[in-house]
């Protein structure tokens, strides 16, 4: 089973390219009952739309920060998402005591991956390498 890290998200997102052709015929061959998403990719897809938003002096700017929201609630609400438990933060703090160096996000999603013991997919392979008994794939080449 594999998880989508928040770059793989946003390609699906945006329908278009040879990314999003090559994804998606990944997705078709694992199966879509297979795949998951993460509680952080939300949280890091409101927070910057939240920031876009809250930055906009702009109507149109904020209409479409508004419409991005929406679309980023029904993805979300269509796909399977994972929390942030208990296991998942116990993971993190491990690793943070290794002094892996890592973005705080993609340590979240990282500790998501390990502890439900599945694939990570994602672009961001210099940073995810650091993991320990991290597994992932990038499906974007």
């Amino acid at each position: 089973m594999y998880i989508l890290d928040s770059d793989h998200i946003g390609i699906l997102q945006r329908k278009r390219g040879f990314e999003f052709d090559r994804i998606l015929s990944r997705i078709s061959a694992v199966g879509e009952t297979n795949i998951f998403v993460t509680i952080i990719s939300f949280h890091e897809q409101v927070s910057g739309w939240t920031k876009y938003v809250k930055n906009s002096n702009d109507q149109s700017k904020i209409v479409t920060g508004y419409f991005r929201f929406e679309k980023i609630l029904r993805d979300f609400a269509e796909s399977q998402v994972l929390p942030y438990s208990t296991a998942s933060s116990d993971i993190f703090e491990d690793i943070k005591k290794q002094k892996i160096r890592i973005a705080t996000m993609d340590l979240r999603i990282a500790s998501i991956v390990i502890a439900q013991r599945m694939v990570l997919v994602t672009r961001n392979t210099i940073d995810f390498e650091r993991v320990p008994n991290l597994n992932f794939e990038d499906w974007s080449l």
